[in-house]
Parts: structure tokens; C-alpha cells; sequence
């Protein structure tokens, strides 16, 4: 029992629980906190010039580590610049405690200047949500905002700190919050019924999510993928819940397509684990999963399962263990011809693969000197470039494709993609992945929109001389949103033209940009010039910036 300063007290928390990392923007009220951390040289600050940037930066470093990401941010504006990433946090399922100063209580009921009620801004995108109203509640509600954030299914939480309780004493105890073991093993009866499905499955589809890579089971579901022969297809893919080289993975599953249902109802049986059914922005006018198709979804967040799709068997485990007790239960029960049937499966899906490859290496050569340069191209050439332990950081938004067609992601924590659809992650985001990844070079590749929604954010990389390498996909236009009106007009129509999509007159130059940061920064328009310059600027030491002026049309968009 200590007698501690509400912002030493804070401070102490913070500790138990293991932090040494805060991304923070400060205020005003923001000032006992600020002042605090002199005093406690174990936190590295890591200062970012725009609250969005910082709690980007909070959840790339939260994935990237494992850890809970910490974020600290200025009052009601402050908050509401949080929002928009805090969204994606909460779409996203990242481990985040975020914290805002608030006036003095004594002060609230005459609406202080910048004031607000923080706790209902944040509350519809994290798991807890509160104000502290006394010193003596700052440890039993930090506890729980770490607890609840790190549990499954993980989630943002938020807590204001006013100005007074941070300033007021108590006596209190400082104790982190209790070991969370989560590892639910399924029910024995439903991982037995589902393996009795599995197995008579003629034409098994499994569907895989992000919350397969938060349990660290890529490899279980690749074995259980190969035990039934399975085709196996992305809903998400933001981290590595799939090895991308494995023959029966066929990439990502547009939810947003109707031919999607089509490929739905080829399978007799669909496997779902870690993922929501289906997070679509198009309405569709048929489901994209047909009622009579049986389905058997295994997740760690039992609020998905049966939310829009009701299951034939729904398991609530963690991913990693579900899918070991259902691939010992599938082992258990397949005779020889079902093991025969399912390997038979699986090389005509490795042939299926094959064909995809074949037919971007076709793209390839097809695009190879085209200017200005052709995704394709980018992608490819980046992947010759990357050394052997880079982190790949994914905000390329229609360039994406190509990044997942010209390189493979086996190893756990060698891709991240924003998640959540808030663009302006990647900046922040792979500031954050590279501080918990201190030994590895990362290279974050932004579609050019995405980038100028954070682009102060190149400041922290300078500022902490991080060897990041940003590839900014340089197309001159919200080309995501020109495929999205494409979509919704139909094939068979085209727009005169597209308003408010085109990043023109003036055009941005992002090396000119960088430069003013202090980065190294080259742009690039011809494709023989493409490999050089990136590899010079993965080479270079501290941050570093490539503009690469990409092929902008849409019409090879269906």
C-alpha cells in the first residue's frame, strides 16, 4: 500500500501491466499525465502530430507485439480525430486501452472549454467505456481495461482521466490485472458432430478470419484444411490466419459480389472459423450463403455465431484449440476411402491455384512495360526486393490483389492490412509494427489517398528514425471508389465521369512531401527504373519514401 499522485498512480498501473510503449498526442489537459512521464523514463513516448496517427500507430504496435496497445489523447477533439481508427480498432478486434485528459469534475457542469462527454463518443467502438471519478477507482478500472481488452473477443476500451483525479492522493495497492486464460476447448459432443459432417463432405469449403491469426493457429488450419481436402478462402485477411503458399489456399472471397454466393453453393458443407459471416457493404438481394447449405462455424466470439447465418453446428472455442480437437475428431472418424476422396480433392485444388498463378504471371507479361507502371509490376518487383524478415504493411487498397498474388505470407507476423475499411491506417500502422518489430525492416506500401489522410504521421518515422520504407501507390485518384460506382452502376454502364475521385490539379508529388520530413524519397514513372529505386530506398538506414506513379484506369476493374 502506497500513498501516490493519481498520474503517478497511473503510471504504476501502466508498469504492472507491462507497458514500456505509449503513442500519444497531448493537450492541455493532458498536462499531469505529460508531467508524470518525466519521472518515468521506462516509457518510450512516442509522439505523434495527429490523434488518428497515434492510435493507428497503437494498434499496429498492439497486433505486431501481442500486447495490449496503449494511446493517450487530448480531450473531446482529440477524441473525436481518435474516432475514425478507433473504429477500426473495434472493427478489427485489436487489444487497445485508450486514454483522454478531461476537465476537472468540479468544473463539468459549466462546460469548460473543450470539454465533452468522452465516454459516450467512444462508447459504441470499444468493450468498456468510462470515466474515473475518484483516485481510488484508477486501479480496479485500469485493471479492467486491460483485462477486457486483451480478452477474447479482443477489443478497444477507454478511459478518461480528469484533470483533478489525476492530481488528487490515495492510498491504494498497485496490482496488475489477473492472467486471463482464454484457450476455451469446444464441447467435445459438437466438435464430434461437426467432424461427422466433415467427413461425408463431398465438396468441403472452409472460410477463414483474422481471429484465426490472433489464436496463432495459421498451421492448425492448414492441417485441418488438408485432412479434408478442403478449398479454403479468406473473408479476412489482414494478418496471416492462412499460409498464402499452401495448395488449397485461393485467396481472398469478395463478399461484396454476387457470383460469391454462386461459389458458395458449389460446396456441400462450409467450415467458417475466426470470421464474421459476411461483412458486406453491398446489399445483395440473395444471401451469399444458402440457407440449405450446411454450416458449421467455430469462433472465439460467440456473438457471431448464428448472428446472420444459422449454423448446422456452432462451436464457441478459441481457434487454435477448436481446431485441433475437430482435426482429431475428423482423423478419428474418416475411413480409407474418405482419405483417399479428400487428397484427390486437394490436388485439384492445388491445380486450381496453379491456374492462378499462371494467370497473373500472364497479367504480368502482359503489363510488364506498360507507363505508367502497372500494379502488377509493383508487386512484383517489391518482392524480389524485400529481404528475408520484412514486415509488409498493406493500406494499398486496389493494389492489394496484386501485393497477395506476387508474394506468399506463411510466417506469423510478416503481414499486416488495415482492417476495418477507416482509410488512413498505414502510416501510423507501420510505425507501430516496426517499434515492435526493433530488428526487422518494414515496408508499408498506401494507396496515395489513403496516405493523405495521415500523412503528418511521416514526421514520427523521421522523428524516431525508424527504417521504414513507405511505397505510396501513386494512381492519382480514390480508385476504390470509382470500382465501387462501377459496381453499383452495373457492367454494361459508364459514367462521364467521376466526381470528387481524382487526386489532380494540383498533383501530389509524396517524394517532395517526404522530403520535407527528412526522408530519403525518390519518385518513379518508368518500370526499368522500379526495382533500383526500391531497393535503394529498403537499403537506405532510417526512413525512407517511394512514389510510384501507377497505372490509374479502371477499365480492366470486372
Amino acid at each position: 500500500m502506497a500513498r501516490l499522485r493519481g498520474k503517478h498512480l497511473f503510471m504504476e498501473l501502466l508498469l504492472a501491466e507491462g507497458v514500456d510503449t505509449i503513442f500519444g498526442n497531448p493537450g492541455t489537459t493532458e498536462s499531469p499525465f505529460m508531467d508524470a512521464l518525466q519521472d518515468y523514463p521506462q516509457f518510450h513516448y512516442v509522439l505523434t502530430l495527429q490523434e488518428s496517427v497515434a492510435v493507428s500507430a497503437a494498434d499496429g504496435y498492439a497486433r505486431a507485439s501481442g500486447k495490449v496497445g496503449v494511446v493517450n489523447v487530448h480531450i473531446a477533439p482529440g477524441v473525436g480525430n481518435a474516432l475514425s481508427m478507433l473504429y477500426d480498432a473495434s472493427k478489427g478486434g485489436t487489444s487497445l486501452v485508450l486514454t483522454a485528459g478531461q476537465a476537472d469534475l468540479r468544473l463539468l457542469n459549466a462546460e469548460p472549454h473543450l470539454s465533452g462527454d468522452l465516454v459516450r463518443m467512444t462508447r459504441q467502438y470499444t468493450k468498456y467505456s468510462a470515466e474515473v471519478l475518484d483516485v481510488s477507482q484508477l486501479p480496479s478500472m485500469t485493471r479492467r481495461a486491460f483485462k477486457t481488452a486483451a480478452e477474447p473477443p479482443r477489443g478497444p476500451t477507454f478511459l478518461s482521466l480528469p484533470w483533478n483525479v489525476c492530481d488528487d492522493e490515495a492510498d491504494v495497492e498497485v496490482r496488475p490485472a489477473p492472467p486471463s486464460y482464454s484457450r476455451i476447448r469446444p464441447d467435445p459432443a459438437a466438435a464430434e458432430r461437426a467432424a461427422g459432417i466433415l467427413v461425408e463432405a463431398r465438396a468441403p469449403l472452409m472460410l477463414v478470419g483474422d481471429r484465426i491469426a490472433d489464436a496463432n493457429a495459421a498451421a492448425e488450419a492448414a492441417a485441418l484444411a488438408d485432412l479434408l481436402g478442403a478449398r479454403v478462402y479468406a473473408i479476412t485477411y489482414s494478418a496471416v490466419n492462412f499460409p498464402t503458399s499452401h495448395p488449397l489456399f485461393l485467396g481472398g472471397l469478395n463478399v461484396n459480389a454476387p457470383a460469391t454466393a454462386n461459389l458458395l453453393r458449389s460446396a456441400d458443407v462450409v467450415l467458417a472459423v475466426g470470421c464474421n459471416l459476411f461483412p458486406q457493404y453491398f446489399y445483395l438481394r440473395e444471401p451469399l450463403l444458402d440457407p440449405s447449405t450446411p454450416l458449421i462455424h467455430l469462433d472465439s466470439n460467440p456473438g457471431e455465431i448464428g448472428k446472420n447465418f444459422v449454423p448446422e453446428v456452432g462451436i464457441h472455442a478459441d481457434p487454435r484449440e477448436g481446431l485441433v480437437d475437430l482435426a482429431r475428431a475428423v482423423e478419428a472418424l474418416q475411413n480409407p476411402a474418405q482419405r483417399e476422396a479428400a487428397a484427390s480433392r486437394g490436388e485439384q485444388v492445388a491445380a486450381a491455384k496453379a491456374r492462378q498463378a499462371e494467370a497473373f504471371q500472364r497479367e504480368l507479361r502482359a503489363s510488364w512495360d506498360r507507363s505508367p507502371i502497372h500494379p502488377s509490376r509493383l508487386a512484383h518487383e517489391l518482392a524480389q526486393s524485400l529481404p528475408p524478415d520484412a514486415v509488409l504493411v498493406d493500406e494499398a487498397i486496389t493494389t492489394s490483389g496484386a501485393l497477395q498474388a506476387a508474394m506468399t505470407f506463411d510466417r506469423p507476423g510478416s503481414y499486416f492490412r488495415i482492417r476495418g475499411g477507416g482509410i488512413g491506417w498505414g502510416i501510423g500502422g507501420a510505425i507501430g509494427v516496426q517499434v515492435a518489430n526493433p530488428g526487422r525492416p518494414v515496408v508499408a506500401v498506401i494507396g496515395d489517398g489513403s496516405a493523405m489522410y495521415s500523412i503528418q504521421g511521416l514526421w514520427t518515422a523521421a522523428h524516431e528514425n525508424l527504417p521504414i520504407t513507405y511505397v505510396i501507390c501513386g494512381n492519382r485518384s480514390y480508385r476504390i471508389l470509382k470500382l465501387n460506382l462501377l459496381h453499383y452502376l452495373g457492367e454494361s454502364s459508364r459514367p462521364s465521369a467521376f466526381v470528387g475521385m481524382d487526386l489532380r490539379d494540383p498533383e501530389l508529388d509524396f517524394a517532395a512531401i517526404a522530403r520535407a520530413f527528412g526522408f530519403h524519397a525518390e519518385r518513379v514513372s518508368q518500370p526499368e527504373d522500379l526495382r533500383a529505386t526500391l531497393e535503394r530506398a529498403i537499403a537506405h538506414p532510417g526512413p525512407s519514401l517511394v512514389d510510384v506513379q501507377l497505372d490509374g484506369s479502371y477499365k480492366d476493374i470486372f
